[in-house]
């Protein structure tokens, strides 16, 4: 997953205040400096929880960067399954949206589609 797990939602759908000057600092690792926000996540916060799938050749490869210690995970991998996604898409995420609550968080897309072909009907109209 080289992005971060989500960001804020506010005004914008992308909004602002990931990293304020009374939060911590924006780490610029790799690995780490696409990270949207380092705030705790306190209560009434609007957050997406968004993993991704990505098929791209340096990661598949293991091309992490010399500074990026991350153990290569081919011994996971099906090599023939991700060639053939890869002829029709590069990744995807499906997004949720989530509030954080007092004693944990409300996700606000769990009745959204998640399957295959929940999500595909949908694109069709």
């Amino acid at each position: 997953m080289p992005h971060g797990l989500g960001h804020l939602i506010g005004l914008e759908v992308h909004d602002v205040g990931g990293y304020l000057k009374n939060t911590p600092a924006r780490v610029m690792k790799p690995g780490l400096k696409n990270l949207r926000t380092a705030r705790s996540l306190e209560k009434n916060t609007f957050i997406t929880v968004e993993p991704g799938c990505y098929f791209r050749d340096f990661l598949l490869n293991g091309d992490f960067g010399a500074d990026l210690a991350v153990a290569h995970p081919a011994k996971y991998l099906n090599r023939d399954l991700i060639i053939e996604y890869q002829k029709e898409i590069s990744g995807v995420r499906i997004e949720d949206v989530v509030l954080i609550t007092a004693d944990g968080c409300d996700n606000l897309s769990k009745d959204l589609p998640r399957t295959v072909e929940e999500i595909e009907a949908c694109m069709k109209h």
